[in-house]
């Protein structure tokens, strides 16, 4: 028996028991000691129509138990999973990645959401030493601003919130704006991808004209409601006009795994695809247990039988620290 987060109303979440399946072949199990909350897509959820939901992003959790088919995992190790937010975990041992010995659980899983845009970091046109602007620097903002200045791009971020912007500086970007830097000779048309964080319709149309031509503009955010009275017809003016390459940022363009090429698989398409959702996931674990990632005084740690009033801090925007880590050793000790 295992205790979980549900969405049983529209603003109600509250904690309920649930009855885990018999362990599979290639599963691996245990207790979780701590779960990461997603704040734009669960408060988007939350906020819904479709009841009931057990949300859930990603997981610490200690291996426990494991089938007969696992290798490689030893029980006591601290394991990543894209889990909900529950007392135990139980994944295929294939989608769990070992958390790095230096890496603590409530840095370790900000990996989630370091990984929505280690996808188009993969797969842009820009090379490193190009100008990127960051549109939006909340909690994925933040995490691809660090994220391409580690890897050698020319890093700009925008966002009108003060707070937002001081915390991007700490991180060591300091070329940040609470407005889109047209007046900036060395910005204006010379960015060679406009990474939007933000969600927001003026983001982007902004994003496709201060781009270069030929640019790209990557909708990371997600956009869950209409935030202003924009035509389309603005967006598509810039498109067209400036030659930008406008296109999805869905985190899931790249397979989840990567295989090894096999012949016997030809017809059904090649297969070894170099980079995965979890191979990004581990570099960016690797990249946090060496400091090179910012995350101190970023992290609000809630026991999680709080967090239904977390929930609501979260809507409210009373948090100033960007993430929201639930930790899970209450639920633990009233099992």
């Amino acid at each position: 028996m295992a205790i979980e987060i549900v969405f049983s109303a529209k603003n109600k979440a509250e904690l309920q028991h649930v009855e885990l399946p018999p362990l599979g072949q290639h599963e691996v199990r245990g207790r979780t000691v701590v779960t990461l909350i997603s704040p734009g897509t669960e408060i988007a959820w939350l906020s819904g129509e479709s009841f009931p939901i057990r949300p859930g992003y990603a997981a610490i959790f200690v291996a426990e138990e494991t089938g007969p088919l696992v290798s490689g995992i030893d029980a006591g190790e601290h394991l990543f999973c894209m889990g909900p937010h529950r007392s135990m975990q139980q994944v295929n041992y294939r989608h769990a990645l070992k958390v790095p010995q230096k890496l603590t659980p409530e840095v370790a899983v900000l990996a989630r959401l370091a990984g929505v845009s280690m996808t188009t970091l993969m797969s842009t046109k820009a090379r490193p030493g190009d100008l990127v602007i960051i549109a939006g620097a909340g909690p994925v903002g933040l995490l691809a601003s660090q994220l391409f200045h580690l890897s050698g791009y020319e890093v700009c971020v925008v966002d009108p919130d003060p707070v937002r912007c001081s915390q991007v500086m700490a991180a060591g970007v300091t070329r940040v704006y609470s407005d889109m830097p047209f007046a900036e000779l060395d910005i204006a048309g010379r960015a060679a991808l406009v990474a939007d964080c933000s969600g927001h319709e003026e983001a982007v149309l902004q994003g496709c004209r201060i781009v270069r031509p030929h640019g790209e503009v990557v909708l990371v955010g997600v956009p869950w409601r209409r935030r202003t009275e924009l035509h389309a017809h603005d967006v598509l003016h810039a498109v067209f006009n400036n030659f930008v390459h406008l296109r999805s940022g869905w985190e899931w363009e790249l397979p989840v795994l990567s295989r090894n090429f096999k012949w016997e698989q030809l017809l059904e398409g090649y297969n070894n695809q170099p980079q995965s959702v979890f191979s990004g996931f581990e570099k960016i674990m690797r990249w946090l247990a060496e400091g090179r990632i910012w995350t101190e005084g970023l992290i609000r740690n809630v026991p999680s039988a709080d967090a239904s009033r977390a929930y609501q801090n979260l809507v409210a925007r009373e948090f100033d620290e960007p993430f929201c880590v639930l930790s899970w050793s209450d639920a633990r000790a009233n099992h």
